[in-house]
């Protein structure tokens, strides 16, 4: 199984941490409130590894927005949050005198966006660093395990799931997400690459 060294795995982080805060500014506008995301944790995992993580061993359901890019590589990224948790994100969104229903009806166009804003900022980074334009899809928006929305059960692809667990800090409310990326066998090998090249330029 390809592994990332110590150096590329503490590069990705601050190369996502970039994108991240980029995310919490643009967030911090829209809510009206200021928004701080954690220093990302980063793990490489099998695609049942990572459903497992995401907690749909106990059949949970998530709420996720997946892209996808091409360009430096081509990958599936997803943002995930906990489906309980999306609608309170989205009543800090729009203001807090809205009605059960009338959020559940605005849920999957604001969530939607997020992930458009969070997504785009951590693929921005990753391409910067690369020196590479990436290229992203609309966003779509699934609820369902971590199983599903992942397609574990997909037997003829091979890769990884790069996966990313942030802490979001909103109006003085913790939750947390997932930003988790699809990568074959060819990304996997361009990602470590680019990453390399970043190094060397930042190190001279």
């Amino acid at each position: 199984m390809l592994r990332l060294t110590e150096l590329q795995h503490d590069a990705l982080v601050e190369i996502f941490n970039m994108g991240v805060g980029r995310a919490a500014a643009a967030m911090s506008r829209i809510v009206n409130e200021e928004v701080t995301m954690s220093v990302p944790t980063i793990t490489l995992q099998k695609r049942a590894d990572a459903a497992q993580t995401l907690g749909s061993g106990e059949g949970r359901r998530i709420c996720a927005i997946t892209q996808h890019f091409k360009g430096a590589f081509n990958t599936e990224a997803f943002l995930m949050f906990p489906e309980e948790k999306s609608l309170e994100i989205v009543r800090l969104m729009v203001g807090q005198s809205l009605s059960l229903e009338e959020l559940s009806a605005m849920e999957q166009e604001a969530m939607s966006e997020i992930g458009n804003i969070i997504l785009n900022a951590c693929m921005a980074t990753l391409a910067n660093a690369a020196g590479k334009e990436m290229q992203g899809s609309l966003p779509t928006y699934h609820v369902g395990t971590g199983a599903a929305i992942l397609g574990t059960g997909s037997k003829d692809w091979e890769g990884m799931v790069l996966t990313l667990k942030i802490d979001f800090n909103i109006e003085r409310r913790h939750i947390y997400g997932y930003v988790a990326f699809l990568l074959d066998m060819p990304a996997l090998h361009e990602l470590q690459h680019y990453v390399d090249a970043w190094l060397a330029r930042i190190t001279g």
